[in-house]
């Protein structure tokens, strides 16, 4: 299933929108019952408007109602050339916090269908920010 979700992943640096990095990335989140959502890197002029592929694919998801995520596939590199494993940026790493199960959900950064590295979002984000800190005990 993870060589699928990253040519998925690969295939989304086509549509990647970076003219002013160069640095195209691709993503493809699977869903717990196996759908999968998509996105690309979408920058702009001003730089805080951009978004990241990672975050795009989650929040097409969550737009249509889906919020049980599994994995989550990365591929990047200047000019859409691939040449190593690409990890998430910070502001995706707490999105990802946001909606998923730190020691469950694994994020797969990857070179190629073949070559790539598996580890879980409590790895890449320990002590993350997340929804259960923001719980109030009632009493």
């Amino acid at each position: 299933m993870w060589e699928e979700l990253i040519r998925r992943a690969i295939a989304q640096l086509d549509y990647a929108y970076a003219p002013y990095s160069e640095f195209k990335v691709g993503a493809a989140l699977l869903c717990r019952d196996g759908r999968i959502f998509t996105g690309c890197n979408i920058e702009n002029s001003a730089y805080g408007p951009s978004n990241c592929a990672e975050r795009t694919a989650i929040f097409k998801a969550v737009s249509e109602g889906f919020r049980d995520f599994k994995a989550i596939a990365i591929v990047g590199g200047k000019h859409g050339k691939i040449e190593d494993y690409c990890a998430p940026c910070g502001v995706c790493r707490q999105v990802m916090a946001e909606f998923c199960h730190p020691k469950e959900f694994q994020i797969i950064m990857a070179k190629s269908p073949e070559d790539y590295q598996v580890c879980t979002l409590g790895e890449l984000l320990p002590k993350a920010f997340s929804p259960k800190i923001l719980e109030v005990e009632q009493g």
